[in-house]
């Protein structure tokens, strides 16, 4: 559950029918990331939500995959989630990496028709990747399933033109 994250995130949930959801996920800090997958398959399964898993070397790596997977596949999830850590080293590497991600990520989101969700992890260390795989950050990967299941759902909204505003 979430920790001092978003503690609504988990209220809710759309109830969502014959929705499939792709995991991008990296190689790089495997033990992290794989604790990322089991919290968004965990979320996904309780859904009933359809996802498949692709592996990638690179938190780089992501953006690419999912604009190919968006081109080229008959079958186009109805939204993408994108896990991986990027840890800070010695050297200006994390900067370029953290940047290059997060900035491919919002080009999808702005060109795809499909909604990508940001969950990868930016931090200064192991121990506070660990605090966000269910520690005192909550858990990011099941707040990324949680997130694409809404988003999923305001999508459907919008495209079929059932989306109603709150009104305040």
């Amino acid at each position: 559950m979430t920790g001092k994250g978003n503690t609504t995130l988990h209220k809710g949930i759309p109830v969502i029918k014959d929705a499939f959801v792709l995991l991008v996920k990296t190689e790089w800090n495997a033990p992290i990331v794989d604790a990322l997958e089991k919290g968004c398959i965990k979320i996904l399964k309780a859904n009933h939500i359809g996802y498949k898993v692709m592996t990638v070397p690179g938190a780089i790596e992501i953006p690419f995959a999912i604009q190919q997977h968006f081109d080229f596949t008959v079958n186009i999830p109805d939204a993408y989630i994108a896990l991986g850590t990027v840890i800070r080293g010695d050297t200006p590497h994390f900067d370029y990496v953290c940047k290059y991600v997060t900035e491919g990520i919002l080009q999808l989101n702005l060109s795809l028709a499909k909604p990508v969700i940001f969950g990868v992890l930016t931090v200064e260390n192991e121990q506070q990747a660990k605090e966000r795989i269910g520690g005192i950050h909550g858990h990011k990967g099941e707040e990324a399933a949680i997130t694409a299941i809404k988003m999923i759902d305001i999508n459907r909204k919008i495209q079929s033109q059932q989306f109603e505003f709150d009104s305040k």
